[in-house]
């Protein structure tokens, strides 16, 4: 059995996929699989894997169901206990990284890791990194091109909520882990590099994002604390559509998000477990034994 599994989910990113498999392969100091869930590309992709990379698993789908359901389905056919995620505009920055993160699931609590990363594009700013490493610190999420967790309790949560499609399932298969009792640690490991990739459908993720706001929202919120956080976000996801020149669209997504509520069934979390989230996001990053005891 290999000691990790790291699943890189893609479509129609050929170039940008060559260097993030590139990278994962020549990982060391671990066994690693390296698992490409293709979802539907039309670019090659596949013979590009089996020519360049012809130790890599790959599966390949004709039909393109988005990468929540691949992510999903790439957990179902890893081989390791641990399942590492980047995504395929993103590369391991040092053959390291993998090593480096299994050593931070030294606690059984530990669900999930968040990995350092830099948004190249942006800047050398390296972010999700824990504020020191002599304590386990935990957070509230992670992102989706940088984190490892555990295979089994991510199995037996459901893994990601496919009725969000695109963005923000990180964000809701977390506090359900929380409400498990099982958390986010902050990792010291060498960053994850993402090269945002041109073909990003900003559209879509605009869209997408402020509907799955909503739908965090309602999902997981308790009450009395539902309708405050509602509005909360309603009027946060407005300004932010202000501020980013797309008001209208941020505005549809909101009112897709409050119509799916409608078919979507409620499972709060705890009034304590919403406290805790709120909590870290509020100050940042906790010392794991402050939040246990």
């Amino acid at each position: 059995m290999p000691d990790a599994t790291v699943v890189i989910t893609t479509k129609d990113r050929k170039d940008d996929l060559r260097y993030a498999v590139k990278s994962a392969v020549e990982q060391q100091g671990a066994h690693v699989q390296v698992l490409v869930v293709d979802d539907g590309s039309t670019d090659g992709t596949a013979d590009m894997l089996r020519n360049e990379f012809p130790a890599v698993d790959v599966q390949h789908e004709d039909e393109s169901r988005g990468y929540i359901v691949r992510r999903n389905q790439g957990a179902t056919l890893a081989k390791a206990p641990i399942i590492f995620s980047i995504n395929d505009d993103a590369t391991f920055s040092t053959p390291h990284v993998v090593a480096q993160t299994l050593t931070e699931f030294d606690d059984d609590r530990i669900g999930a890791v968040a990995i350092p990363f830099c948004d190249v594009h942006k800047g050398p700013q390296v972010h999700q990194k824990a504020p020191a490493a002599d304590a386990t610190y935990i957070t509230n999420t992670y992102i989706g091109t940088a984190h490892a967790l555990r295979r089994e309790l991510f199995l037996k949560l459901g893994g990601y909520r496919e009725a969000l499609f695109h963005q923000g399932e990180e964000s809701d298969y977390c506090l359900r882990m929380l409400a498990d009792g099982h958390y986010v640690r902050v990792g010291n490991a060498d960053p994850v590099y993402h090269y945002e990739s041109p073909k990003r459908d900003i559209t879509r993720m605009s869209l997408f994002g402020r509907r799955n706001d909503i739908l965090f929202v309602w999902h997981n919120v308790p009450m009395p604390h539902l309708l405050p956080h509602l509005l909360g976000t309603t009027v946060n996801g407005l300004m932010h559509g202000c501020k980013v020149g797309r008001p209208l669209l941020m505005l549809r997504g909101l009112l897709k998000g409050y119509a799916a509520c409608f078919r979507e069934r409620r499972q709060p979390v705890s009034a304590d477990t919403y406290r805790l989230l709120r909590r870290i996001r509020k100050t940042g990053p906790l010392k794991l034994e402050d939040v246990t005891g």
